[in-house]
């Protein structure tokens, strides 16, 4: 125990480390407190007898600062600076980031980049892209680990845990990943793009999402000009293992198949914080307006929705939204529609959705009908027996029907197999019955022609003549 206390001096478990192994393999940089809501979401609701808020953040957060100094101790973390809110942050080393990439099951590939700045500017970027990432998920405590706390503790748990679901868990998404125009993976050519998140939930119904956050900071041409980079990687086409060319993202990313109606791009979700003096609505709505080339759809009059072949499905929300509703909530608008929806609503395509469900419900239809029709058709066609009046059997009709051999072919084709069976034996019967009686005619004959009193010479009367 000492040996183990020597090596870990602040005295964290194995299971904490891993907690923040993976929580910062996936965020790169995080304070305790993101960290702690994250990975043990139950430790909110304890300490609530402490006087005040910083009490309570220290008491629930002390067991992580302790795995995060242990980590630090062994070279896998390092300080990250503090936020502008003056809370310490960590990020982990290459040595760190690769254990974290042991635990998240990723290539080192898959692990993405580091934030620029980090927590020399504050981190606010970086802190906005965790608390998105904690309102996507919603971590939910587990009720049975607050047992025992006051009871305002307790019902607190217990709402949150039932209240709904977010989407995926931590080892869903993904930070600072590059996607190149051009170059590789791991060496994108200057010009690529880098998504902030990219969430991959295709068990909940989003194969795809990338995900940009703005702290209402940047200009609106800036962000627009994002999606000048997103539609070039979006188009780029490599050879897949298969030999077949297809969407760089394909060979990364698994995603539905694109039906034959339209091939429509990943959608790409905003977030903005209103952290910055840029008004988070102006800045959605002037984004809109610069974008529309790329997500502006065609109306289907026939059908009564808009296609998007080719388009990006861009759908925008804020942070405050988001913690509210939570991605089942009415958070977020899509580009080109009038009112807010759940997330899945909005990056999917409802109108086309029920067209596409009705033309394959008019098609089952269609078949059904065409299937009695040929079924009528048949049975019309279906022999009768002509002995009982039975129709064929299916069994029966094909036994009736041609065969190469003409010792193969039905000996009674016109009637059932009972009624053949029995004419076949009356047949059979009759034959013996002719036969006994042939049999019978020649002994009689035999019998006229030798006479009533002559007797039959025996074989020694030979001798005697």
């Amino acid at each position: 125990m000492a040996g183990k206390r020597k090596e870990n001096e602040a005295g964290s478990s194995n299971d904490l480390r891993a907690d923040v192994l993976r929580v910062l393999g996936v965020l790169k940089i995080a304070t305790a407190d993101q960290i702690q809501r994250l990975s043990t979401p139950h430790l909110t609701y304890r300490h609530m007898t402490k006087p005040t808020p910083a009490k309570r953040k220290e008491a629930r957060t002390a067991s992580h600062r302790a795995a995060v100094n242990d980590l630090r101790r062994h070279g896998l973390a390092i300080d990250g600076g503090r936020t502008r809110g003056g809370e310490e942050t960590r990020l982990l080393t290459k040595d760190g980031l690769a254990a974290a990439a042991i635990d998240l099951d990723r290539e080192m590939e898959e692990m993405g980049g580091m934030p620029k700045s980090g927590g020399r500017s504050g981190a606010s970027h970086a802190m906005t892209v965790n608390e998105t990432v904690i309102a996507l998920i919603r971590p939910k405590p587990n009720p049975d680990k607050v047992a025992g706390e006051p009871a305002e503790a307790v019902a607190a748990a217990r709402a949150a845990a039932c209240a709904p679901d977010g989407i995926g868990t931590l080892a869903s998404y993904a930070t600072e990943v590059a996607l190149p125009v051009k170059g590789t993976w791991k060496n994108p050519v200057i010009g690529s793009a880098r998504a902030d998140v990219v969430l991959t939930a295709p068990g909940v119904g989003v194969p795809l999402l990338f995900i940009e956050v703005d702290n209402c900071t940047e200009e609106a041409a800036i962000i627009a000009q994002k999606f000048d980079k997103y539609a070039r990687f979006f188009q780029r086409q490599e050879k897949d293992t298969d030999g077949i060319h297809k969407p760089l993202w394909r060979t990364r990313w698994p995603a539905p198949a694109a039906d034959e109606y339209e091939r429509v791009h990943p959608p790409v979700l905003l977030v903005f914080h209103q952290a910055g003096q840029r008004s988070a609505k102006n800045q959605i709505a002037r984004v809109a307006d610069l974008t529309r080339h790329h997500w502006q759809g065609t109306w289907h009059r026939e059908g009564g929705y808009h296609s998007y072949t080719g388009c990006i499905p861009i759908v925008a929300t804020t942070l405050d939204q988001l913690r509210e509703h939570g991605p089942a909530g009415p958070a977020f608008w899509r580009f080109g529609r009038d009112h807010r929806q759940p997330l899945l609503d909005a990056i999917g395509n409802a109108r086309r959705d029920a067209y596409l469900a009705r033309r394959r419900q008019a098609a089952r239809q269609e078949q059904r009908r065409r299937e009695e029709r040929e079924a009528a058709q048949r049975e019309a066609r279906r022999p009768v027996c002509a002995d009982c009046g039975s129709k064929f059997t299916d069994d029966r009709w094909g036994t009736i029907g041609y065969t190469r051999g003409w010792d193969k072919r039905e000996s009674h084709p016109q009637l059932c197999e009972n009624c053949q069976d029995r004419a076949v034996a009356a047949e059979q019967q009759g034959e013996a019955d002719e036969r006994e009686r042939q049999e019978q005619e020649r002994l009689r004959q035999e019998a006229e022609e030798h006479g009533p009193g002559q007797k039959t010479r025996g074989w020694f009367s030979l001798f005697r003549d």
